[in-house]
This record gives structure tokens, C-alpha cells and sequence, in this order.
């Protein structure tokens, strides 16, 4: 075996890159499909904390292959427009309107600026102001909108600096913003196609181990290092309502900024040197400080070295303080958590972390609060006496809820729940929250009584509720669940609990979701305050359902079918067949088999989903169950391929016992991890006509420190890497292949190589495969090029060889 990963890992690195190219330029699929993808976009819309106001951003589908031409700099995990000083892959909204709930009129706002690019929406303490930014040709400009009169005004000119995200943060008064500029002295960048090296990138290592996974956006020499600094180096100002800015803090590489409930205090925590060639930014040097209001330096809370050598399993974290947050009961308190097993799962310890705290202003000795069973996962405070702490073990899929008494740690936290988080039919929900003094969230209590906000996973369908939990006896009371018989209805947050009022999204298959104010105590049908039409008529007719099946060991399926438009279920005529899916990891074969979808969803057809083929005669299993499972001390990959194998031929069968598909006419489609599951089914099975795998891996040896959730090294388990490498079983694919990816894929292990390789390997061994790469595209698409090309590719494919399919392809 070692000899033949050997021999396969030599043959990834010297494979030539023979395939033919073809002239070919940006194509559109056919009108039926187009119609679909070239709908005009709905606003996304959100709603302030009172329920008294919806905001509607308008927006583009889609960007131009021109704006993702446009100059990028990709650096320690960032990718960066040098010229605007922001992500390079940020998303826009191109106007913003206002809607007050209760009335059908909708207010655009008045004064924004010509061809808007707008971003970074923050509300103000009390939300009655809306702070974003605005995209110029030359940088980043700080808006102002005021809810109240739906009029905006600028507030600084474009010279912000939101490349580690967004680029201003409110202080608690709500008049002023403190907000990161760019420095007067920076730096002119180094052009690297024109700069003269100065010498070789040497790295080294004293021998600890540094097992990282396969990070995307690297620095890779000197000139990355100093682009990087000069690109991430802000000055802070203190900017208010009208406009004026005073120097709050001078050059430094900023990165999170957090004021205290009381607002007293800010918590800022700056990127320091030296940077790192094997990891992303973030886990580059950094160092916590706690400032004043006014920028006087209080406390330096935390100093964090280069984090370059984890302990290895998802469990492993560094030493020290991690986490460091505001308490959002308390006015200036600062919580944290430290691993008591040096944050290594390998070590066997009563408790894994403890969570502590300590008041302003910061020099008395750290108030431990609570030991966790497992790894801290995070709290909702309530007051002095109450709050919620989580903890969680991805290793066994178990997660603890405990009641703590933050006052008073000699009273031994309660377990709230105990449970697997992938069993999705008894999750007990979120604890429903309210703002408090300071606008922040905090537990809604009623005396002892509080409130769950749970998702409704259940055997009957999508049904959300709300349960009312006392936390002394721990009985809990049911006080509402959606009905879930024609439509699926979400709770989108909580008005006002004690009063019974809601906010929900309403939908079915044919019904665009809209928003609604229900009163769980009242029997009257909720208030309607959102009117967005369905903007793809042409599938309202598609029969659209469920379906339940079964797996070859009796592990339970779903997968949501639909049937090509038109098509009469009494005739069952044998139509060609699209299967879509995405494997994942379980531990067990009970939270393996409950359904997460439902049929009264809205068929929404966007870029990457295969739902447009209903209108070109084929029927769509979409979200195909592909549970991939190990329980107990077995990891779920021990047996992966053949666990694959079984869930595509159950879906296969299930559909095909409906007398609705031609067998031999079935394709497999995914992205990413859905397209190593597609390859590994063409390499492993004939149940396919052909398939589509988009933006994928196909050789694990090249994710040699772990992959999706493999914690696994390949030394570790070099026979599990082989067997899953479709790239090692090239030699077995007969299938027509069509490999999608994009150039400039940022995603950890799934570089445009992985696909590049393995097309190489099919050719050189006879196989029918296609391979597209989408220029300057990333791991999701984005221009509108790509998406109508991608679209046109994917349709020639199946009706080349799905719906037309010879049988002597590949013969």
C-alpha cells in the first residue's frame, strides 16, 4: 500500500498538462433557464429589534467578470482591493428604502449617493440611526441613514480602511463612531511583477510539529509581508454625527474593536509581527488592550504568540486566554476561557476549560466562575444570579447546557440539557433574548421562568416553537408551534415574549417568503408587513415533495423531488434525472436519518442549484440525504466509500420505484465536498450516465494534515486517504466527467490544482471528461459571465449524455 501511495503521489507532480484547449467565449444557457437565472433580484431585508421598522436593501444578482477583474491582493487569508481598501469579494446594495411596519408604503431614502456600492450596516445603540459605508472609485466613505426622516448624509470622505472587515464600530452614546482610516504616511505597495528579489524565501523549523491544513492566500515572501502591514495598519478616529474627527488612537494593525456595555471602556486588539507563512492572519501575533473612552491606555489584557502549532484534533486550542468578551448584564466586565488539558484533546481530564472574569478597571485577580466538562462554547448572560453557559465535544457530537450563578460559584452549575447537536428533533432551541439598558442582548426572564425559540426539526415537518422553561423545577410549557400543514412558517426573532409578539417569515413552493407579526396568545392570523412577489412564476407549477426512503442497512433518507414542469403523474413517463447532493458526517444513524427540509419551501433557483432542469424535461432529487456514519470508536470515513455507494443507490431505487425515471438516463451532481462525492460515485459505481463536480478535491494526499471532518493525519491513516482519492482510482472511471473550478479558488484544500490534476489523469487514461475553469472566480461564483456560462456547460453535458445518452459511450 505505501509503495502505491508513493508511486501515486509522484504521478500527481509529473502528470503534463496535455489536454487540448478550445477557443471558446462566455456563453448563455437556453431561454428557458436564462429567464430563470436573470430574474431581478428581491431586496434583502432586516428588521430592527422593536419590530417597528424594515430596512429593504436593493441589490444586484450578480457581478460583472469586470469587477472581479479588478486589481486583488491576496494575502495571510485576505483577499483585498489595494486601490478601495476592502475585501475584494464584498458584496453591495445599491439602495436602501424604509418600511414602517403596520403600513404598505415604502420610503426610499433620500440623499444617498449616485451608483452606490453599499456595505457594513450597523444600527446605532437605540436604533433609531443605520451606519454603513460607501464604495467610491477611489476608497471607503462612512454614511449616515436616520430612520426617522429616511434621509442619509456622509460623513467622512473615502478614506477608510475596512480590509479586516468593517471598518467603524458606535461608541455607546450613539452621537459618535470610532473608526479605522487609513494613515497619512502609509507606504507605497510593492509591485511584485516589476520588484528585484533581494534574495531566496527560506523557512525553518526546531522540530515541533505543525500540522496545519492546506490554507489558501498565503504570504509567501517579504514583499507579501509588507504589503500586508502596509494594507492592515489604521489610524483610530473618533468620528462624530457632524462629521468632525479627532485622533483617537495612532497607527497600528487593527482588527477587533469591542466597547463595554457601559461604554466606558474599549477592547482592541491589534495584529503584531512576527507573520507567518504556513497560517491566515489570525493566528499571526496579537495583543489585547482595554483603553478608556478616550483612548488612555487602561490594561493590556492579552498577548497572543504565533500560533503555528496546534496540538492536533478540532478540539485542540492554544494556551492561555482565548474568547475574551464583554458580559452584555454587566457595565465593564471582561469573561474568558483557558484550557485546563493544555488544549490538547489527547489529554485525559476531569474538566477541559474554565471561564473566568474580572471587573473594571482590570487589576484585581480573575473571579473563576465555572469549570466545563467539555470545550467552552459560549454564554448568554441574564444578571447577577443567571446566565447560560454551552459547551461542546465535536469528537462525540455532544453538547452540555448549563445554569450557572455567576455571583456565587460555590453553587454547582445545573445541567439544562445534555444531547447530541446533531439530533436535530430534540434540540430544546435558543433561550429567547431581549435588549437591556446598554442595547445589548441578554436573557428574557420572567421571574424564574425564560424562553426557548426552537427550529421545529421533527417527524411531522418544519414546525418552529416557542416553549416557556422554569429554571427552578425545569418544567417546560409549550406556548405556540407553527402549524406546518401548507406552508413552512420561521421565527425570525422575538418582539415582545411576555406580550406574545412575534416576528415570522412565511412561505410555501410557490410563495416568496414574506414577513409577519403573529401574537402567539391571540387565534387571529398573523399581520402581513412584507409584499415581495415570486419572481419565478414559470415553476409554480412544479410538483414538488419529500420523499422518504430507506438505505441497504435501514438507515433512514429523504430528499426533496421534483418533477420536469407539465409532467403527468399518471402517464409516468421514464424521464432523465438529476441527483444533487452533499455528504455529511454522523455519529450515530438516528440524527443520520431525520429530515432537515420540507416540501412547503420555496423553490428558489439560484446559480449553483440544479432546479432549472425541471423546465428541460428532467426530474431533480435535490438534498439528497448522503449521511456518511461512524458510531462509537468507528470514524465515518472508515467506510465512506461504501456507505456513498449505498445512499445514491437508495435514492436511485426510491425514485425509480415511483415509475417516474429512466435508470439508465441519471446524473450526479455537487460543489465542493458534493463533487468528491460525485467523482468518487463515478469511480466506484455504474449508477450514473454522467456527472458534474464542481470546485472539488480529488486527491487527499494533497490535505495531508486532515480534510472536511477527517482529524486524521494521512500517516495517520494513509489506506483511509487512498481509498477516498478518486485521483488514485482514475484509471477506474467510465463515466463522462464534466470538472468545474474556479481560478482563483480560495477555499482550505480545494486550490484549482486538485481539478487541473485529475483531468490531466482521466485524459492520460482514456476517459470522457470536460474541464472548465472560470476566470478570477473563487470557491462560490460570482460574475455574471461565469453564471450564465457555467449554467450553458452544464446543460450541454446532460443533454449530451443524459437525455441523449448512447450506449456506447465509454464502451
Amino acid at each position: 500500500m505505501k509503495k502505491i501511495l508513493f508511486i501515486c503521489l509522484m504521478l500527481v507532480f509529473s502528470l503534463p498538462k496535455a489536454f487540448s484547449q478550445l477557443d471558446i467565449q462566455y456563453q448563455k444557457p437556453d431561454k428557458a433557464i436564462l429567464d430563470l437565472a436573470d430574474a431581478p433580484m428581491t431586496p434583502s431585508i432586516f428588521v430592527n429589534n422593536k419590530g417597528s421598522h424594515i430596512i429593504l436593501l436593493e441589490r444586484n444578482r450578480y457581478k460583472s467578470i469586470a469587477e472581479l477583474s479588478q486589481k486583488e491582493l491576496r494575502l495571510a487569508g485576505l483577499r483585498i482591493d489595494p486601490v478601495t481598501n476592502i475585501s475584494s469579494r464584498q458584496s453591495y446594495s445599491t439602495g436602501i428604502s424604509i418600511q414602517e411596519v403596520g403600513k404598505k408604503e415604502v420610503v426610499t431614502v433620500k440623499g444617498l449617493p449616485e451608483n452606490s456600492l453599499l456595505s457594513n450596516y450597523s444600527w446605532s445603540p437605540d436604533q433609531s440611526k443605520l451606519a454603513f459605508t460607501n464604495n467610491t472609485t477611489k476608497g471607503i466613505e462612512l454614511w449616515i441613514l436616520d430612520i426617522n426622516t429616511a434621509t442619509a448624509k456622509k460623513l467622512t470622505s473615502d478614506n477608510l480602511n475596512a480590509n479586516t472587515g468593517r471598518p467603524f464600530t458606535w461608541f455607546r452614546n450613539g452621537e459618535e463612531l470610532l473608526v479605522k482610516v487609513l494613515p497619512e504616511n502609509r507606504k507605497p505597495l510593492i509591485d511584485k511583477t516589476t520588484a528585484i528579489p533581494q534574495g531566496p524565501r527560506v523557512s525553518v523549523n526546531d522540530g515541533k510539529k505543525a500540522q496545519n491544513r492546506t490554507y489558501q492566500d498565503l504570504l509567501k515572501d517579504k514583499a507579501d509581508e509588507f504589503n500586508f502591514e502596509q494594507l492592515v495598519l489604521s489610524d483610530l478616529y473618533k468620528v462624530s454625527l457632524t462629521g468632525e474627527k479627532t485622533k483617537w488612537k495612532k497607527p497600528a494593525m487593527y482588527d477587533d474593536i469591542y466597547f463595554s456595555p457601559d461604554g466606558n471602556y474599549v477592547m482592541v486588539s491589534t495584529i503584531e509581527k512576527p507573520f507567518s507563512y504556513l497560517v491566515p492572519f489570525y493566528r499571526f501575533p496579537s495583543t489585547t488592550v482595554v483603553y478608556d473612552k478616550n483612548g488612555q491606555e487602561v490594561k493590556t489584557l492579552l498577548k497572543v504568540p504565533l500560533i503555528e502549532d496546534l496540538p492536533k484534533g478540532f478540539m485542540a486550542v492554544r494556551k492561555g486566554k482565548r474568547n475574551l468578551r464583554w458580559r452584555s448584564d454587566k457595565s465593564s466586565t471582561v469573561v474568558w476561557a483557558e484550557a485546563l488539558d493544555e488544549g490538547d484533546p489527547e489529554n485525559e481530564v476531569e474538566f477541559r476549560d474554565a471561564l473566568y472574569q474580572l471587573d473594571a478597571p482590570f487589576n484585581g485577580e480573575p473571579r473563576e466562575l465555572m469549570k466545563t466538562t467539555n470545550r467552552y462554547g459560549g454564554a448568554t448572560w441574564g444578571n447577577d444570579n443567571t446566565a447560560v453557559v454551552y459547551d461542546y465535544w465535536w469528537n462525540t457530537r455532544m453538547q452540555k447546557t448549563y445554569l450557572i450563578n455567576p455571583s456565587n460559584n460555590n453553587i454547582a452549575p445545573k445541567v439544562l440539557s445534555e444531547r447530541n447537536y446533531q439530533d436535530r428533533y430534540n434540540d430544546p432551541g435558543d433561550f429567547v433574548t431581549k435588549r437591556n439598558q446598554y442595547g445589548l442582548s441578554v436573557l428574557e426572564m420572567d421571574g424564574k421562568n425564560v424562553y426557548l425559540n426552537g427550529r421545529g426539526y421533527s417527524k411531522e415537518g418544519i414546525r418552529p416553537f416557542i416553549d416557556r422553561l422554569n429554571l427552578k423545577t425545569g418544567k417546560k410549557v409549550r406556548l405556540w408551534r407553527a402549524d406546518g400543514k401548507n406552508s413552512l412558517e420561521r421565527i425570525h426573532n422575538e418582539i415582545d415574549i411576555k406580550k406574545g409578539l412575534i416576528l415570522t417569515s412565511i412561505q410555501s413552493k410557490n410563495t416568496y417568503p414574506n414577513y409577519y407579526l403573529r401574537n402567539i396568545k391571540s387565534k387571529k392570523a398573523p399581520q402581513q408587513i412584507t409584499f415581495t412577489e415570486n419572481p419565478f412564476k414559470s415553476l409554480e407549477n412544479v410538483h414538488k415533495e419529500v420523499i422518504k426512503y430507506k438505505r441497504e442497512d435501514g438507515v433512514e433518507l429523504s430528499a426533496t423531488l421534483y418533477l420536469p414542469l407539465g409532467y403527468d403523474k399518471t402517464k409516468k413517463e421514464k424521464v432523465p434525472m438529476i441527483l444533487w447532493a452533499y455528504p455529511r458526517e454522523f455519529k450515530d444513524k438516528s440524527s443520520a436519518g431525520q429530515v432537515t427540509v420540507s416540501d412547503h419551501e420555496f423553490t428558489y433557483p439560484w446559480y449553483g442549484s440544479p432546479i432549472f432542469w425541471v423546465t428541460k424535461g428532467y426530474a431533480v432529487l435535490d438534498d439528497a440525504a448522503f449521511p456518511i456514519i461512524g458510531e462509537d470508536d468507528e470514524e465515518p470515513n472508515d467506510t465512506f466509500v461504501k456507505q456513498l455507494v449505498g445512499n445514491a443507490k437508495a435514492a436511485i431505487d426510491a425514485v425509480d420505484k415511483l415509475g417516474y425515471i429512466d435508470r439508465e438516463r441519471v446524473a450526479v451532481g455537487g460543489h465542493s465536498y458534493g463533487a468528491f462525492m460525485t467523482a468518487n460515485l463515478l469511480s466506484h459505481s455504474d449508477l450514473f450516465a454522467a456527472g458534474i463536480a464542481r470546485s472539488g478535491a480529488y486527491n487527499r494526499t494533497l490535505t495531508p494534515f486532515g480534510f472536511q471532518s477527517e482529524e486524521r493525519t494521512y500517516w495517520d491513516a494513509p489506506e483511509i486517504y487512498y481509498e477516498m482519492s478518486p485521483f488514485m482510482h482514475s484509471d477506474k472511471m467510465k463515466t463522462p466527467l464534466l470538472l468545474i473550478h474556479g481560478e482563483a479558488d480560495n477555499n482550505s484544500g480545494t486550490y484549482p490544482m486538485q481539478s487541473e490534476r485529475y483531468f490531466n489523469a482521466l485524459k492520460g487514461l482514456g476517459a470522457t471528461v470536460r474541464l472548465v475553469i472560470l476566470p478570477k472566480e473563487s470557491h462560490g461564483y460570482r460574475a455574471k459571465e461565469s453564471i450564465l456560462h457555467l449554467l450553458w456547460e452544464q446543460d450541454q453535458w446532460l443533454e449530451k449524455h443524459v437525455k441523449n445518452k448512447k450506449e456506447t459511450v465509454n464502451q
